[in-house]
């Protein structure tokens, strides 16, 4: 066996990998509408064996990265912080990471950014406007 088909053998078992499977190559191949085999492949031949190494716990960060973003959003926190000015950034950090966390806890979606969204309405009475 060559270096070549060594260095396969070896990304193959690090791709076949229950936890691979489960949270990247099942769920994107789905999103892709492509098989599993054409997503292991192409991850193949796209990363090196260290970013394949690297990349499932780069993925957890991704995933709370992409929800703070979704949050972010959904609690319209733009708005109130860039545009109209209401609240720091700390202020809507501090919601948007709370309902994170909630979130990551188990609490589903919905209903911690219902909580969210009364918080953030707490917030914006109790500004005291002079």
């Amino acid at each position: 066996m060559d270096n070549k088909a060594k260095l396969n053998l070896m990304k193959k078992r690090v791709i076949r990998s229950f936890k691979w499977q489960e949270d990247i190559i099942i769920p994107f191949s789905r999103e892709f509408g492509c098989t599993t085999e054409e997503l292991e492949d192409l991850f193949m031949d796209l990363l090196d064996m260290s970013s394949l190494e690297a990349l499932h716990g780069t993925l957890e960060i991704a995933n709370q990265k992409c929800l703070l973003e979704r949050l972010d959003a959904d609690l319209r926190l733009p708005w109130y912080v860039d545009i109209l000015e209401l609240l720091s950034v700390e202020q809507g950090d501090e919601i948007k990471n709370k309902v994170a966390d909630e979130i990551i806890s188990g609490k589903s979606y919905d209903i911690a950014l219902d909580d969210g969204r009364k918080e953030l309405f707490n917030l914006l009475k109790n500004i005291n406007i002079n």
